[in-house]
């Protein structure tokens, strides 16, 4: 209590500091605070990939392009770039930099990191993400090593890609944190713990992180004297801290504790009119990814048919999460593309026809449980800890539970680490799971699903739907009409096997400072807070 009482002192103090300062016209806040649901495990993208961790690396890296306020690639390392006539070399022409520790940027640090990326021994799930380039695929299976990439330094400053195939998103696929450059000195003296630490790593973006470690639930970042447009960034440091619980970060953020607070659910719901609220519309999805292995209760396509029917989507946006998101029905998220000679979202037009009947859902549940040879199910639905993640996970056992016969819902929240390694090890029938488009192309969700790919938890496995993307690829690259009649094609037969059951597309509630300007809100990707300032 003492301890307790010691800190809302020094707090009340610092605000009156604050206030003070303020009220005698000192300058602008410099100093940004922002929140996270959960800690970085690694700033090294070749061993995890998570939000938090992309969040932050957008912030204190640099890679060749990165995107401005429409979502559209400009350059950063890059100056520029020449493309063959075929479409299958690029060669990216850098400007010279350094890292936050001194040394000189370089083209071998960007091969450096994508063959670090690539490696069949990569953790964080996107090796994938380098299919298309030369060799890629080879090396991330193992039949090829890592130096076979087709990724070349021709010198200092001149990186050279070659592709197995044209791919017309490639530049807007450099701005994702998976093909960030890595200080290759760095990645040599601390081998696998590089990126650990902030020690343990250098930084060639507008900010650095200092004094962090991978457990700490709070972390620091500072501006980057090194960073090539420094002149531009105005604020001096990032203060990031780990928030679960909505109404925790709506009241850190009324404290002043928070200069951009996350809120969901009842809290939400009861902010809506707030002058403070900012809706940012994500191209993305929460959905079940639905364990079909061989054995496992869902693999039955009825019983799967079934749990998509049964719930009452509009409920869970309205009711449940109450922050302006949207029932979700496919797994191509929104706001990623046009369908060409349309005004037509890509995910509406892909959209089946029927999405909610529970009579229908009744009748294939007993059905399935017949073809299955059983009479009742346990299934186990893994989500994550935070507030949001376990109301949904209770609307679901709610749904399932109240509307279908001989079955029980299982639900286990527990932190991302410990969820992830239930999925990991196949010990789960429905884990809720979140996808924010990479880039803004449909592809970059429906590839996740494809047989090979390592984020396929649920061993999706159809020769139709793997076919229609590898046409997407090769043949059709080129051809926009014929490119996206292939992404239809497969989200549609997806509509018939049920891998994954969409639930919600994303709508995040900020409460934003007022005056906190400059900041860009991106649909597809990471918010970018590098050129924000208070005015």
């Amino acid at each position: 209590m003492k301890k307790k009482l010691l800190t809302l002192g020094t707090v009340l103090a610092a605000m009156t500091l604050t206030a003070c300062g303020q009220a005698n016209g000192s300058k602008a806040k410099t100093s940004l605070n922002l929140m996270e649901s959960d800690v970085v495990a690694s700033l090294d993208t070749s061993a995890t990939a998570s939000i938090p961790q992309w969040d932050t690396l957008v912030q204190t890296m640099a890679g060749l392009y990165k995107s401005d306020k429409n979502d559209n690639p400009v350059p950063a390392m890059a100056k520029s770039y020449k493309k063959s006539k075929d479409g299958t070399r690029y060669t990216f022409y850098l400007r010279k930099a350094k890292w936050s520790n001194g040394d000189q940027v370089t083209a071998q640090d960007f091969v450096t990191a994508w063959r670090k990326g690539v490696s069949p021994t990569a953790m964080s799930g996107y090796n994938y993400i380098f299919k298309g380039i030369k060799n890629a695929a080879a090396v991330s299976s193992g039949k090829k090593k890592a130096s076979t990439l087709g990724v070349k330094a021709l010198d200092a400053h001149t990186l050279q890609v070659d592709l197995e195939y044209p791919m017309p998103t490639f530049v807007q696929k450099m701005v994702m944190p998976a093909f960030y450059p890595m200080d290759t000195q760095l990645v040599a003296k601390y081998g696998k713990k590089y990126g650990m630490t902030s020690k343990a790593m250098a930084f060639n973006g507008a900010f650095k992180v200092t004094g962090w470690k991978n457990t700490d639930e709070k972390w620091h970042l500072v501006k980057n004297k090194f960073y090539y447009a420094a002149s531009e960034v105005k604020l001096q440091t990032m203060n990031y801290q780990v928030v679960k619980d909505s109404n925790t970060a709506h009241q850190l953020f009324e404290q002043g504790s928070l200069d951009d607070a996350t809120v969901t659910g009842t809290t939400a719901q009861g902010l809506q009119k707030s002058k403070n609220l900012y809706h940012l519309y994500r191209s993305g999805n929460d959905f079940l990814n639905v364990n079909m292995a061989k054995g496992k209760t869902l693999s039955n396509v009825d019983l799967r048919h079934a749990l998509y029917l049964v719930m009452d989507r509009n409920q869970l946006a309205k009711k449940v999460l109450a922050d302006g998101s949207k029932a979700s029905y496919t797994f191509s998220a929104p706001n990623a593309a046009k369908y060409p000679g349309t005004k037509t979202d890509f995910a509406k037009k892909a959209q089946p026809t029927e999405t909610y009947n529970v009579a229908k859902a009744k009748k294939l549940w007993a059905k399935g449980l017949k073809e299955a040879g059983l009479k009742s199910v346990t299934l186990t639905l893994v989500t994550s800890d935070t507030t949001t993640d376990k109301n949904v996970g209770e609307f679901v056992q709610s749904q399932v539970q109240g509307k279908l016969s001989n079955v029980k819902v299982e639900v286990k929240s527990l932190p991302s680490k410990s969820s992830m390694n239930l999925v990991t090890t196949g010990k789960y029938d429905l884990y809720l799971s979140l996808w924010l488009n990479d880039y803004a192309d449909p592809i970059s969700e429906l590839e996740t699903l494809q047989s090979d790919n390592s984020h396929n938890y649920g061993k999706y496995e159809s020769t139709a739907f793997n076919q229609q993307l590898n046409l997407a690829r090769s043949k059709n690259a080129t051809t926009t009409k014929a490119y996206f009649a292939n992404l239809l094609a497969a989200q549609k037969q997806m509509n018939k096997d049920y891998p994954v059951l969409p639930l919600y597309t994303m709508v995040e509630d900020h409460l934003v400072k007022s005056n906190l300007k400059g900041v860009l809100w991106h649909k597809v990707g990471m918010v970018d807070y590098t050129r924000a300032y208070f005015k």
